[in-house]
């Protein structure tokens, strides 16, 4: 018993909770005591600029203007904030002067000689440090207990650039940044629409990252939005770095291999799904943005679906799920034919087979697992290397060693043939989290083979089916519209229709607008001969 209250007191002292500094207390009048609690409580950070200017009549006034060196944009604030500030205070009309507005000089100065457009009031530590930290001026004056902020924000970013993971022959040739205010502003040039809400929230103790979430009012389902705000008001942690910490908190499986949240880089993805009634979360300091409700289907849609004939898309789709089957199960069945069940191979194939495997001295189990493990060491190895060495590494290991092995004997080569269509098959997902998610049920599924040869394998494939089938997306079915089966939303999951047919959206997503126009088919002219 006694030991159990030491490792609770232990436990309760070691906690993960950090020092908070006692940012809640109101400014002082004083402007030297303000600057000095800044310098205390920021370490006298050399960042942190900070100067004081006299201004008025006969310079008796004394304000302080500070603000985070490289944050913020250094001609805003020569141009916007001091000049204003000592140049226009002293020209105000004579007028004015001779009111109240000239003796309350806070007023005076917001009012009439701050010419920049975005600020606001500040009356405690906390939202002084949250604006100095976040690009913006800071301006206090001797004897007001409160100041206020100029939006000065100017730090350099990536930019506006190509596409890196999610790559087209067609179609729009931008990607987010890892600033939040040009992702939004991306997806504002895509919906020029008043419906387009944007609300932003701060999560994580120290780094007090924006997280926005961005939604149609009127064809969102505003249950699924409230959901989604509660999971994010729930995220009580001290830092977010990227929009996977957020996805780990938000997602409904946490033990499923399969992603309950999409992500992707690119401004036309989402806009599609906002006008198909789904959210959007946006984290600053990413280029990667969030997508819930997500299907199933979703992560086998690319974008370039819907810029070409929907024949072509249909073709493509279908491609991609017979890479899907390929990838999952194309070891595993080799391993479960060449073990257990021969007699499904023609003669000649088999005795091919047995001739090549004839020196190997592994078991065709061993083989797959050896080959799947070098594969993905040899991928993990290309895609850390450096861009210069990365593809040769890949080329290297996959001819020299492949072709080593084989000669070496050690490994057959239907083996080799095998494992490189499987790999080349999980190249042709356009979500990189569901290539992930093949990866690691390969294995069991191989396991599964060598055991019990193709009925492990069905078993297998039942046992998936039902957990894909009880997954849910922010209450969304996971395997909609397939189960549960809804016909009118088969227009675009295998195939994909013309888009004056596709004039509906999912119906399990959005229940309150679901018809999207009134689309008809182009008619054919008559002939004029």
């Amino acid at each position: 018993m006694k030991f159990k209250d030491f490792w609770k007191r232990a436990s309760h002292v070691n906690s993960s909770e950090p020092t908070s500094l006692d940012e809640m207390q109101p400014l002082s009048p004083s402007l030297m005591a303000n600057i000095q609690k800044i310098k205390d409580d920021l370490g006298n950070s050399t960042d942190i600029i900070i100067r004081e200017i006299r201004f008025g009549r006969d310079n008796e006034r004394v304000m302080g203007i500070m603000y985070t060196d490289g944050l913020v944009d250094r001609n805003v604030i020569t141009d916007f904030t001091m000049k204003a500030v000592t140049l226009d205070s002293r020209f105000i009309r004579e007028e004015q002067r001779q009111h109240d507005a000239y003796h309350d000089i806070f007023h005076t100065l917001k009012e009439y000689a701050l010419s920049i457009g975005d600020h606001g009031e500040i009356d405690n530590f906390a939202a002084l440090y949250n604006a100095l930290l976040s690009g913006e001026a800071i301006i206090l004056i001797d004897g007001y207990e409160r100041g206020f902020t100029a939006s000065t924000q100017g730090w350099k970013d990536r930019g506006v650039t190509e596409p890196q993971a999610e790559s087209v022959i067609r179609g729009p040739r931008e990607a987010f940044s890892e600033t939040l205010r040009t992702n939004t502003a991306l997806i504002r040039r895509k919906i020029k629409d008043p419906n387009l809400w944007l609300e932003t929230r701060q999560i994580g103790r120290v780094t007090k990252t924006d997280v926005a979430v961005m939604y149609v009012k009127g064809i969102v389902n505003e249950k699924v939005v409230e959901e989604v705000r509660a999971r994010l008001d729930r995220i009580d942690i001290d830092g977010i770095l990227e929009s996977g910490y957020v996805e780990e908190f938000i997602q409904d499986s946490t033990l499923s291999p399969f992603p309950t949240v999409y992500n992707t880089e690119r401004p036309d993805v989402i806009a599609a799904e906002l006008l198909e009634g789904k959210v959007a979360i946006l984290v600053d300091g990413t280029p990667f943005v969030l997508v819930v409700p997500a299907l199933f289907v979703s992560f086998l849609h690319a974008a370039e679906d819907y810029y070409h004939r929907a024949d072509v898309s249909s073709l493509v789709r279908i491609l991609r799920y017979i890479g899907f089957l390929i990838a999952l199960f194309g070891p595993s069945m080799y391993v479960a034919i060449t073990t257990f069940h021969q007699e499904m191979l023609p003669t000649q194939l088999l005795i091919s087979l047995a001739a090549q495997r004839e020196g190997v001295p592994f078991p065709a189990f061993i083989e797959a697992v050896m080959m799947e493990v070098a594969f993905e060491i040899l991928r993990e190895a290309g895609l850390r290397m450096p861009r210069t060495i990365g593809p040769a590494v890949s080329i290297v290991g996959t001819l020299v060693i492949g072709q080593a092995a084989v000669a070496a004997g050690i490994i057959s080569a239907a083996m080799v043939i095998v494992v490189s269509t499987t790999a080349i098959a999980s190249f042709v997902f356009p979500a990189y989290s569901l290539a992930n998610s093949i990866r690691m049920l390969r294995f069991p599924f191989i396991i599964l083979a060598a055991t019990f040869g193709v009925f492990g394998i069905i078993v297998g494939i039942i046992a998936l089916v039902l957990h894909m089938c009880s997954l849910r997306s922010f209450g969304i079915p996971y395997m909609s519209p397939f189960a549960p089966l809804i016909l009118k939303d088969q227009k675009d999951a295998i195939f994909r229709l013309p888009q004056w047919m596709m004039f509906s959206r999912p119906r399990l997503i959005n229940q309150n607008n679901v018809r999207r126009g009134h689309i008809q088919p182009t008619q054919k002219p008559k002939s004029r001969v």
